[in-house]
């Protein structure tokens, strides 16, 4: 498959769609593959409320062929990549292979268990739709056995949350847990009235969500501890063996449920020599996101690592409005390149960062006259701009009526246990 002018991006996340939608519309020589291990793109910040029953998969996800039906110019392949064969221009799938005149790396990250296998087995990590539908049907799997369960200290692991990882999706979904504690947990499960279901916040740094401001800190700080989230701050899990977690100084905490948003790292590509690489296996790119050393190979977003940006020279946070931006920025250069036109540097215009906590109460940073929010305005402003984010008008109609609904009711009827390796009949 090949064409004088094709770009193909690898991912289909919040940089890979937007940089295909730019280059469909501003370029009308160009071709678009878009190539993804899955067939639909998915909103991750709002991962969590899928994880906890809050919101059904299709709120957060849209097929690709269903986005781009109408463009004859753009065309989708599902599967995964294997190998980059730069001097051929081509790349290997696990299905086959594609040729291309420019290609794009926007791949994400992947979960990071810093090489510790007993976590990697064990514990919940929370990155994808299929991680979120397996913590949803884990937490309720054990919630059911511990109504069951006549052993106390067994009930009590089963019934015992741990969150390892302080930074926004850490503290939102121990935000969640901490709602569905305190409004349904007692009346679903009347068997288990008695359970604390205690519920534990660890992060290695001295405080959580580092890297917003100190108000915001503190307010998600003291709002986390008025639920009862039990914070434990300055500590690493080292290891998880037999539903027991081993802190970095040698206490533990007896729990099934280890749920882990502590790290991420960015995915090494066959094909491209380890020069290419920086920290974090992020791929080193100059001014206008070409991977340096490579002449038509580029990388957006999170794989990508830019210090040519003079506001960040250590690079850019990992962040959806980073990807987005790129993706613009990239989707214009590609168009200037074949006008042999000046090609412009990218310089991230940072809009701030929030996060909600619970019911009512979120902090957002902003760049604006008004620095910080926190509360009720946060919590609106939080609903408002991730409502306006999700990738088309269904999602955001439906995401706003489950949301309007849970509001009402301080519930959500979407905790089934839905295993699609169940091979068992329907009775």
């Amino acid at each position: 498959m090949k064409d004088n002018n094709t770009v193909v991006i690898i991912g289909g996340g919040f940089a890979g769609v937007e940089l295909a939608e730019r280059l469909l519309k501003n370029d009308k020589k160009v071709n678009v593959i878009l190539v993804d291990r899955n067939n639909y793109n998915f909103f991750p910040p709002l991962l969590y409320q899928v994880a906890t029953g809050f919101l059904d998969v299709s709120n957060i996800s849209y097929p690709f062929r269903k986005f781009f039906r109408n463009n004859k110019r753009f065309s989708f392949r599902m599967g995964e990549l294997l190998q980059i064969r730069p001097q051929d221009n081509k790349i290997i799938l696990n299905n086959g292979e594609i040729s291309y005149s420019n290609l794009v790396l926007a791949t994400g990250t992947v979960t990071n268990y810093f090489g510790n296998d007993n976590i990697r087995r064990n514990a919940l990590p929370m990155k994808t739709i299929s991680d979120a539908i397996n913590l949803k049907n884990k937490i309720l799997e054990r919630l059911e056995l511990a109504t069951r369960t006549s052993d106390a200290s067994e009930r009590m692991k089963l019934t015992t949350f741990v969150v390892a990882g302080g930074g926004p999706t850490g503290v939102e979904i121990a935000g969640m847990l901490g709602e569905l504690r305190k409004n349904i947990l007692s009346e679903d499960y009347p068997e288990l009235q008695n359970c604390p279901f205690d519920i534990y916040l660890i992060d290695g740094l001295q405080t959580i969500l580092a890297p917003m401001s100190k108000a915001s800190q503190q307010y998600a700080t003291n709002s986390l501890k008025e639920m009862g989230i039990i914070l434990r701050l300055g500590q690493v899990v080292k290891d998880y063996v037999d539903n027991v977690v081993h802190l970095a100084d040698d206490t533990t905490i007896d729990s099934s449920n280890l749920i882990w948003t502590a790290g991420v790292t960015a995915q090494v590509f066959p094909g491209l020599p380890e020069k290419f690489y920086g920290r974090g296996k992020r791929l080193l790119v100059d001014g206008q996101n070409k991977v340096q050393g490579s002449h038509n190979i580029y990388a957006i977003g999170d794989t990508s690592l830019m210090k040519a940006d003079p506001a960040f020279p250590e690079g850019h946070p990992q962040l959806a409005q980073v990807a987005i931006q790129q993706a613009r920025l990239l989707a214009s250069n590609l168009t200037l390149i074949d006008e042999k036109k000046r090609l412009l540097s990218f310089q991230y215009n940072d809009k701030g960062s929030m996060a909600i906590i619970r019911r009512n109460r979120a902090v957002a940073d902003l760049n604006g006259p008004v620095k910080h929010f926190n509360g009720f305005i946060a919590w609106l402003i939080w609903v408002f701009i991730h409502l306006m984010s999700l990738i088309n008008l269904r999602n955001k109609i439906t995401t706003f009526l489950n949301w309007l609904n849970s509001y009402m009711t301080k519930d959500q009827p979407l905790r089934m246990i839905i295993d699609p390796s169940d091979k068992t009949s329907d009775q």
